[in-house]
This record gives C-alpha cells, sequence and structure tokens, in this order.
C-alpha cells in the first residue's frame, strides 16, 4: 500500500489528540459551518488539520445528518487522507442496511484503503472496520448511556472475537464548554506497532462518531444518536 510521506508519523504515535475548532457564528446565526479540528500529539505539536468540505445548503439542510467530506492536511498543506460519508436516509426500520451509516476513508486521497460501517444495536453503537474489500478487521463498541453528560465517554476498540482490548476513541467531557459549544476533544489510543492502516481507520472513525453523536446544531439542540 502506497502512503503519502507524512501518512507514516501514525506509526510514531501511540495517542492523538482531536480538537474541534469552536465556531461562534454558529452560537450567533445557528448557521452551520465546515467542522474543522487540530490533531495533535501527546506534546501538543500539531500532527495534522482536518477540514469539512460540504456546501451550505448540504450542511444547513441536512445539519448533524448530513453527507460530508473531510480533508486531512499536513502541516505542509499536503492532503494526505480523504473521508468520505455518504447521506443515507434515515426514516426507514432501524435494522434496515441501507440507514446504516457508513464511511469511506481514502489515503492517498483517491485510493480507498477502507470502511467505517455501523451495525444496529438498541442500546449501543456498534461499528465494524473494514479494509478496502469490506473485510472486517475490527470493532468499535460504545457504552450505553446518555451520551456527553457530565463525563467521558469511552468507545472501545476490540478485535473481531472481542477479546482483545486494541485501543479507544474517548470524547473528553470538557464541562461547560461541552455544554454550551460544539468544540469536541477526542483522544484515541493505540498501540504503537499497530499495523498503519488500523491505525488510520481507527483515526478516522472517530469523525464519523463525532458527528453520529456529538455533534450540536440549532435543528437539534441535544447531542443523541440521530436515527
Amino acid at each position: 500500500m502506497s502512503l503519502p510521506p507524512t501518512m507514516p508519523l501514525l506509526y510514531l504515535l501511540d495517542n492523538i489528540h482531536v480538537l474541534q475548532h469552536f465556531e461562534p457564528l454558529e452560537m450567533m446565526t445557528n448557521f452551520e459551518t465546515n467542522n474543522r479540528y487540530d490533531v495533535r500529539n501527546n506534546l501538543n505539536q500539531m500532527v495534522y488539520f482536518v477540514t469539512e468540505d460540504t456546501d451550505d445548503y448540504t450542511r444547513n439542510t441536512y445539519r448533524t445528518l448530513r453527507p460530508f467530506v473531510l480533508r486531512v492536511t499536513d502541516c505542509m498543506g499536503r492532503e494526505v487522507m480523504t473521508m468520505q460519508r455518504p447521506f443515507r436516509c434515515t426514516c426507514c426500520c432501524f435494522c434496515c442496511s441501507s440507514c446504516r451509516q457508513e464511511m469511506e476513508v481514502q489515503c492517498p486521497p483517491g485510493v480507498t484503503i477502507g470502511f467505517v460501517s455501523e451495525h444496529w444495536n438498541l442500546c449501543r453503537a456498534i461499528y465494524s472496520l473494514q479494509n478496502e474489500k469490506r473485510e472486517s478487521m475490527l470493532k468499535v463498541r460504545g457504552p450505553c448511556s446518555t451520551y456527553g453528560c457530565g463525563s467521558d465517554s469511552v468507545f472501545q476498540i476490540n478485535s473481531l472475537d472481542g477479546v482483545s482490548n486494541i485501543g479507544s476513541i474517548v470524547r473528553k467531557w470538557n464541562g461547560v464548554l461541552s455544554t454550551m459549544a460544539d468544540a469536541d476533544h477526542f483522544e484515541i489510543h493505540f498501540p504503537l506497532d499497530l499495523q498503519l492502516q488500523k491505525k488510520a481507520m481507527i483515526f478516522g472513525a472517530c469523525f464519523l462518531i463525532d458527528f453520529m453523536y456529538f455533534e450540536r446544531s440549532a435543528a437539534q439542540p441535544n447531542h443523541q444518536h440521530h436515527h
């Protein structure tokens, strides 16, 4: 697999901080803007920038359910990864496959390395992290509770048999900031020697989780699973 020159930075990391930018325009006008994130290491050094590339009509019509494109760039401004979420209707039965959320991860842009695919579950978030052939590699299991209310929300990364805990995606509770503003902070943990493709897929899963569970909008003022 040919990867952009700065993607192997993930090889050197076992912990990533994803910090969403606070957008005051959204609070003042209820106009949904493109999401932006900083990706930093444990020393608070910038690793990547992530910017949503979605048109105004789509963002403000579909809000948290919107299809989106996220572009990951390095500190030199080179795009190293692209994440795409197609629109999925949520009006059908929960267990219908056409209603389940999915995101494609490309690295480098234009070359698919895998998919983050939602699995229907009555009380918790369940995802499979799949390779480019849609073969499952890892599972993501979210908490069975109300999301974002007074404590961290931990999404465990497990092996397919559920025996081994590979890592986690943790949405940090930031007190009043979490309540009043759409400015989420995630910590991603995985083994230092984990395969780069799997690290990239765990990284990508963080953003689908953010949109599905923690994205705040004027039309949907509470953090919830939007089905």
